[in-house]
């Protein structure tokens, strides 16, 4: 899905004559990838000389061209400092990597615990980027019948 395709339907959604948050078309996701040690090696925010001249991971290239061209949104979400997004960008345009947008600044150390109103699926990476097959897991919600 193009750029252009997506900002339409994420454009002032109105319910109601309330401005409310969009929603996707079934089937597409919205994925949020991380770059060090999920799509590349593992490169802290100390080091960022070696964030041009690390290597993809070929199989995370692939999937997330994959997905991208399948119409799925796809966002680096990175710890990556704001200083450092030109080194970033030029390295996914060098490999080829296809995406909708890039966050940097996500909060460093793991063990995210995101709570939002939309619904927020996680997958960890584990060295092997490929499609995504469903298993059952245990998950946290809100006790929502208090």
């Amino acid at each position: 899905m193009k750029r252009e395709d997506i900002d339409k339907i994420l454009h002032d959604k109105v319910e109601a004559g309330e401005k409310v948050s969009p929603i996707l078309p079934n089937g597409i996701k919205n994925y949020l990838i991380d770059i060090d040690g999920t799509i590349t090696d593992d490169v802290p925010n100390e080091e960022p000389e070696r964030m041009g001249t690390c290597e993809p991971f070929y199989d995370a290239l692939e999937t997330c061209n994959k997905w991208y061209d399948e119409g799925h949104m796809i966002c680096f979400f990175t710890s990556r400092i704001e200083e450092n997004r030109v080194v970033t960008e030029t390295w996914l345009k060098k490999h080829g990597f296809k995406y909708h947008s890039l966050l940097m600044g996500k909060p460093r150390g793991g063990n995210y615990h995101w709570i939002d109103n939309h619904l927020v699926r996680a997958t960890r990476y584990k060295g092997k980027f490929t499609d995504l097959v469903e298993k059952k897991v245990k998950v946290q919600v809100f006790d929502d019948e208090i």
